[in-house]
């Protein structure tokens, strides 16, 4: 046997559920911070050409693409006394806060080559210690339930607790540390703003993962532990593990799925800080009112979710969420485009944020599917395999969407260069063939999100196939309970 169960799990408070979604919202901090301001910073203010930036990013996506199986598979087979997942969680915060300011902070010295060298280290090194957390992390969630519904209630918080960090780092970021001045409609123009805003960042990243670390602790006794039979991590095993992981058709369709949703992703997000400062010229300030729309579509999402499971299954909620993601957040600048909405349109602010909700509502659903089901599907692959894949299926996921979103972070740096969008740009003084090339690039950017829909709604995960295998599972432990028995009793 090459799992033993832990201890029977015990009911999950809400309480219990938001401190281990707390992990999550450290992540989005991140993402959503280098996302948005990465490109910008080092090519507006350090002046190093968008698409060599946009390489540079995708180097460190690419290297984190190989490592985030790497860590999947390893701490599916660790044993220590503190769990599978635990030691990863804590080994990578301190490290993860460090890279993040050094990240937004080059010294003053380095220049052309350099800064670029500077970029890639520790963009590489910044998404590796968030990969020690968040793989992990997302493995620990897929494990805290067994029931069908209860795992898309705990992913639900988690999904919530993404956008606690989302907003977070939205809002302080244009609110407050960009925030618009006379001299700077743009505050992230400002090169004096990345001190403070790297060292309240990174201080939060500390403060969220150690909570979320500290109290999912006490759940180590009823999760699962390796056997000690277990073979160690290595090339060989991991090698195994991944193909074992693959060669589930659900699993398989899911990476498909998201090989396709995490191009449009790339692309949207390297483009779409240009759009709203230059397209709709809208400041920062401005920008902070989108976490209204973000938060009542999360709201939506965490509300809606379960139901949506219970009432039409996993994988058509999942289909339509992503339909929806792929076209609402395109529908603003196409209209743009057309000239129907025009930066001088009344009332524009409070257009594009009611729009945003449909960008946030169907993301929150879709995540929450999809974490949702990796659990289901980690119970498939213990039906065939007698090993509890969490890490590695989480990871290897991952691994597919890190290397397609590193090409759609390039894409968008490359689309910058090729439509010519000029260096040290100026609000309202930019091309306008430049600006409909920058609306038009965006739009196509849901043409690869609408071939991923079809892929997820070829997943089979379904209360009947959960139903199936939870019973299979639950034989087999019966089964391997009097076997021990037997075995334990005196000749």
């Amino acid at each position: 046997m090459s799992v033993i169960r832990g201890a029977p799990k015990p009911k999950l408070s809400p309480f219990d559920k938001a401190a281990y979604g707390l992990g999550s919202t450290a992540e989005a901090i991140v993402y959503t911070t280098t996302a948005s301001f990465l490109l910008i910073f080092y090519n507006q203010v350090r002046g190093i050409e968008a698409g060599h930036v946009g390489t540079a990013l995708a180097i460190g996506m690419i290297v984190n693409a190989v490592f985030d199986p790497l860590v999947g598979s390893w701490s599916d087979r660790v044993r220590t006394k503190i769990g599978r997942r635990h030691p990863f969680l804590f080994a990578s915060i301190l490290p993860g806060a460090i890279c993040f300011y050094c990240l937004f902070n080059p010294p003053d010295a380095l220049t052309g080559i350099w800064q670029l060298v500077w970029l890639t280290c520790f963009n590489v090194l910044l998404l590796q210690c968030m990969s020690l957390y968040h793989t992990p992390h997302m493995a620990l969630g897929g494990e805290l339930s067994d029931d069908y519904l209860g795992r898309s209630s705990i992913m639900a918080y988690n999904t919530f607790f993404l956008w606690v960090g989302d907003t977070l780092g939205w809002v302080l970021s244009f609110a407050w540390f960009f925030r618009t001045t006379d001299e700077f409609s743009n505050g992230a123009l400002d090169s004096s703003r990345y001190d403070e805003f790297g060292i309240s960042f990174a201080a939060l990243i500390i403060l969220f993962c150690t909570i979320s670390a500290v109290s999912t602790k006490k759940f180590i006794p009823s999760l699962p532990q390796a056997a000690p039979d277990t073979p160690k991590f290595g090339p060989l095993e991991f090698f195994r593990d991944f193909i074992k992981a693959c060669s589930n058709r659900n699993y398989a369709v899911l990476l498909i799925g998201m090989f396709f949703l995490s191009l449009m992703t790339g692309v949207r997000a390297g483009l779409w800080f240009y759009s709203a400062s230059f397209f709709w010229e809208i400041n920062n300030t401005q920008i902070s009112f989108f976490a209204i729309g973000s938060f009542f579509g999360y709201l939506f999402g965490v509300f809606a979710v379960t139901r949506l499971h219970d009432r039409f299954d996993k994988r058509w909620t999942g289909m339509f969420a992503v339909l929806l993601y792929c076209i609402g957040p395109a529908l603003p600048l196409a209209l743009g485009y057309l000239g129907i909405l025009t930066a001088e349109t009344p009332g524009l602010l409070y257009i594009l944020i009611a729009f945003s909700v449909l960008q946030h509502a169907p993301y929150s659903i879709m995540t929450t599917t999809v974490y949702s089901a990796l659990a289901d599907i980690a119970d498939e692959n213990e039906v065939k395999y007698g090993l509890r894949q969490e890490g590695i299926l989480y990871a290897a996921r991952t691994l597919f969407a890190r290397v397609d979103q590193a090409i759609g972070t390039a894409l968008a740096g490359w689309v910058l260069t090729i439509i010519a969008f000029p260096d040290n740009a100026r609000v309202g003084e930019v091309a306008e063939p430049v600006l409909m090339a920058l609306a038009g690039a965006f739009v196509l950017s849901t043409i690869p999100g609408l071939v991923a829909a079809v892929f997820y709604g070829m997943l089979r995960v379904t209360r009947e196939s959960y139903d199936t295998t939870r019973e299979t599972l639950d034989a087999r432990r019966v089964a391997e309970a009097d076997e021990d028995a037997l075995a334990a009793k005196p000749a």
